[in-house]
């Protein structure tokens, strides 16, 4: 006889949980969003949800709970359900006896930046880092979110898609899709535009001298340039949400779209306008460098921790130097544009002092504790990989072109990372990275990563610009003055030293930042007047310094060195051959 076997549905094949957010504002002026978890369908007797602590793209541990306030939790006939919280960002509740749950809780939003949220009266923005949990084990899982305006007015963006049929409400692939998705609700302006055949937004909120459609116009060829260099757009849609602010500046990249924020009032001028398109540049380009192309150690996201790289600099200070080289291809402005804003980036890094003290992979991976916490000896002790990492890949743009006479260049090390490992989001190690690099230049590139990526040896700028006509020299502005190293703020008509050079005549007298500078020989230095004071002096003149130091009157004696070149600036040499014509012609595209 043949037994019959009968099959019974077990744990094992219970369906998946489904999570479902809401985020409610109704009183947007007290700064909080009103945020409620749906579980259904858990068959745990625990159920562990965490927040963030960081958001891709901005390398520092923020700590969001810090934000977070109200939580509660109960079942789906709203009995209340125990719970604990076990760390800074972890809640545990005890579900054994509900397959549905609901937790609630608010976040205080009053913190305007990229990679914050912001809620008030006039608007309401959100970064999913910085507002959901996750549930341990079911981070791949889809996601509902449903946004309640407060308004009827209120219109909803983001680049998530809608859910249809259901109001207000959107889905995310998995936590990744979401934390990845911000969302802007309020009366933004809206507009439509189309590159390449496929569909874009720019969402503008705030007031300002912003012109949309100019932006929009150059927006157009920025993305047009971009998607040429890699062979098209890895998107079905795209947003671009701009901030208009007081003083802010900033970007963060995401997948599907870029957060902007910029001062609402610096459109009018053209360097304020193209530092913009710069901006944007950067965090367009971002969806390929960053987004797609990304190291190994941000392939799969830790959020409740540091996710330590030294690749950074290949991650943001290429994109740098793209950021300015984008908009002269894209022939928004012309090579002197590019030449002055390149030289005022070189002018930037050479008067950091920490670029001989800290490497560019040290700067790389130290950026969860140095860059975005600066202090009064930050310029002393490190250097921005972004602004390094800008330096070395001009260098290696150039050294490329050089040995190739323009038939190869920096592009070329972008494509193959975008075919090896962007267009599979496989993460690549800094071998493989080098490697890529070596491919691409023909020869070994040893000395160069151990002098200027992992060393603190001088950047040979006009070793690498001569083959191209060009070199760096140092300018003086105006009369010269001898160094004392210290910079200085005028504060209520008081001369705080903000900034004291290491190894300078300030520094090897004793001088500190936070000290009130008083008096030059006995004289009352009044606001503003310390240049001038100087160039009274010559170099090797010692001056008596009168200071408050942690309210002690002080007079220390300073011995002036000679001046330094307040700037750099890239300029032609005399009599360029005809290589280094056709090498700056093929590099910038000028005669």
């Amino acid at each position: 006889m043949t037994a019959t076997v009968t099959i019974r549905p077990s744990n094992l094949l219970k369906r998946r949980p489904t999570i479902h957010y809401q985020v409610a504002m109704p009183k947007p002026q007290l700064h909080l969003f009103e945020v409620t978890l749906f579980v259904k369908d858990w068959h745990q007797p625990i159920l562990d949800v965490k927040m963030p602590v960081w958001t891709p793209g901005s390398y520092l541990v923020r700590e969001y709970t810090k934000h977070l306030q109200g939580f509660s939790a109960a079942s789906g006939n709203r009995q209340p359900l125990p719970w604990r919280k076990l760390a800074k960002n972890h809640w545990q509740i005890e579900t054994a006896d509900t397959s549905e749950i609901e937790i609630n809780y608010c976040v205080f939003a009053n913190e305007l930046t990229v990679r914050t949220n912001h809620l008030d009266a006039t608007h309401g923005y959100f970064n999913g880092a910085a507002l959901f949990f996750f549930i341990e084990g079911h981070q791949q899982q889809p996601i509902q979110v449903k946004i309640v305006p407060p308004h009827q007015e209120w219109r909803i963006t983001t680049p998530l898609p809608r859910i249809p049929g259901k109001s207000n409400s959107f889905l995310a692939a998995d936590f990744d899709t979401l934390v990845d998705s911000p969302f802007e609700i309020g009366c933004q302006q809206l507009y439509e535009f189309e590159v390449l055949g496929i569909p874009h937004q720019l969402a503008i909120w705030g007031k300002g001298n912003a012109n949309p459609q100019r932006i929009i116009d150059d927006i157009k060829k920025i993305i047009e340039v971009e998607a040429k260099l890699y062979g098209g757009l890895p998107y079905e849609k795209y947003l671009f949400l701009l901030h208009l602010a007081a003083n802010n500046f900033g970007g963060l990249e995401h997948k599907n779209a870029c957060s902007l924020i910029y001062p609402r009032f610096n459109f009018r001028t053209q360097d304020n306008y193209n530092r913009f398109l710069q901006l944007v540049a950067h965090e367009f380009f971002h969806l390929w460098n960053v987004k797609r192309i990304r190291p190994k150690a941000l392939e799969v996201f830790d959020y409740e921790r540091e996710n330590y790289t030294s690749s950074l600099w290949f991650c943001e200070g290429t994109t740098s130097y793209y950021d300015l080289f984008i908009p002269l291809r894209a022939k928004i402005y012309d090579a002197k544009t590019f030449l002055e804003a390149l030289s005022k980036e070189i002018s930037k890094f050479q008067n950091t002092p920490g670029r001989q003290v800290q490497s560019l992979s040290e700067s790389s991976f130290d950026a969860w504790i140095k860059l975005y916490r600066r202090d009064a000896n930050s310029d002393n002790s490190q250097i921005s990989y972004y602004l390094k990492g800008e330096m070395v890949s001009l260098l290696l743009d150039l050294l490329i072109r050089a040995r190739y006479q323009n038939q190869r260049s920096l592009d070329d090390v972008m494509r193959q990372m975008w075919q090896q490992f962007g267009k599979e989001e496989i993460g690549y190690t800094p071998k493989q990275l080098r490697r890529v690099i070596e491919s691409v230049v023909g020869c070994d590139l040893s000395n160069f990563f151990d002098n200027y990526i992992n060393g603190t040896a001088e950047l040979p700028f006009n070793e690498y610009l001569e083959p191209f006509g060009l070199q760096l020299i140092g300018v003086e502005e105006g009369e010269p003055i001898p160094f004392l190293g210290i910079i200085t703020k005028t504060d209520n008509s008081q001369e705080l030293i903000k900034f004291v050079e290491a190894g300078s005549p300030a520094g090897l007298a004793g001088v500190d930042a936070g000290d009130q500078l008083l008096a030059i020989d006995g004289l009352r230095v009044a606001a503003g007047q310390l240049s001038d004071r100087l160039k009274d002096y010559s170099p090797g003149d010692t001056i008596e310094v009168s200071l408050f130091h942690h309210d002690q009157l002080c007079t220390l004696a300073v011995t002036l060195a000679p001046p330094r070149p307040s700037r750099c600036k890239i300029v032609q040499l005399k009599n360029p051959t005809e290589v280094q014509k056709q090498n700056l012609c093929g590099w910038l595209g000028i005669a």
